[in-house]
């Protein structure tokens, strides 16, 4: 059955782009409400985003969506992932600001959040998007892939100058629970050679320290170093499942992403949507839900490093 979170869970931070403070709330939401977003800081007018892949508009830095009056989200993929990690499918999100709170630069804040009040069965079924066929988009810096699959898995490959993070490649299973072990804790990175242009360009104005690993040539900046040694990449898979979240429903389907981020992912999901004998939604049944992201998560599956 489809669930939402058991009771209100809240935030508070600063956007990672923006640099301004901000509140969040994860509230309850019925069957078939899906994953909403909010802007409670906007008095008049439609305030409601529904996070989907066609309310997305390119933004090469984060997720940004966009509603029919023009109200925006940014940043929205670390809580997206956590809300699909943890197998939540309904949620309101109410937000006082235009971009997520970056917490420590992973999803790990809300994971932990959510499994702390847990989530409730609703009456309804989960709604599953099976792939039928491949799919594929290029853009001159990489490519992405879906592909029929038994359940979520995924493939990602990177290729970075710096030596601190390399060429770095990860393969994983996504059922039950793998995210959350394996993915929630991975932060959000950057080169140090970008801080200075990014924020040039308006972006990375809350980024700090704690909030990223920043990278320079072979050297970790950020205070602990790297919480993996593949950080990097399990952090773009996080980003990745988070993404394909967008597609309102749970996908079964490999993904594969080669230097991938997140305009290719929206793309992928443009392309497949664009397929009419791509894919195909259907209920799921008990074995299925089973092998889905967020069956059976609990809290003590968070790393400790987190």
């Amino acid at each position: 059955m489809q669930t939402t979170v058991q009771s209100t869970i809240r935030f508070a931070g600063i956007g990672l782009h923006t640099g301004a403070p901000v509140n969040m709330s994860i509230c309850p939401a019925p069957a078939d409400h899906g994953i909403v977003f909010e802007r409670t800081d906007i008095r008049l007018g439609n305030r409601r985003i529904p996070a989907l892949y066609d309310r997305a508009e390119q933004s090469p830095l984060c997720t940004l969506i966009v509603n029919d009056a023009g109200v925006s989200v940014s940043t929205i993929e670390h809580v997206m992932a956590a809300l699909v990690g943890c197998g939540v499918h309904n949620a309101l999100v109410q937000i006082d600001g235009p971009e997520v709170p970056v917490l420590d630069g992973s999803a790990a804040p809300f994971v932990r959040g959510i499994l702390s009040v847990g989530v409730k069965r609703l009456t309804a079924p989960i709604r599953v998007i099976e792939v039928l066929s491949t799919v594929e988009v290029h853009t001159s810096q990489g490519w992405a892939r879906l592909a029929p699959g038994p359940g979520l898995t995924m493939d990602f490959h990177i290729d970075f100058a710096d030596r601190a993070i390399g060429r770095q490649s990860k393969s994983l299973d996504l059922a039950n629970g793998t995210f959350v072990r394996e993915l929630c804790d991975s932060r959000t990175f950057c080169r140090a050679a970008d801080v200075e242009a990014m924020r040039a360009a308006g972006k990375a104005l809350g980024g700090t320290m704690e909030n990223a690993v920043v990278v320079d040539g072979d050297a970790v900046l950020s205070p602990g170093g790297l919480r993996h040694s593949d950080e990097a990449v399990r952090h773009k898979m996080l980003d990745a499942l988070g993404d394909l979240a967008l597609a309102g429903a749970p996908i079964l389907g490999h993904y594969e992403g080669h230097k991938a981020g997140h305009t290719l992912t929206n793309m992928l999901l443009r392309e497949l949507f664009a397929t009419p004998d791509g894919y195909r939604v259907r209920d799921c049944d008990i074995a299925l839900a089973a092998r889905l992201p967020g069956a059976g998560v609990e809290a003590h599956e968070i790393p400790a490093v987190a």
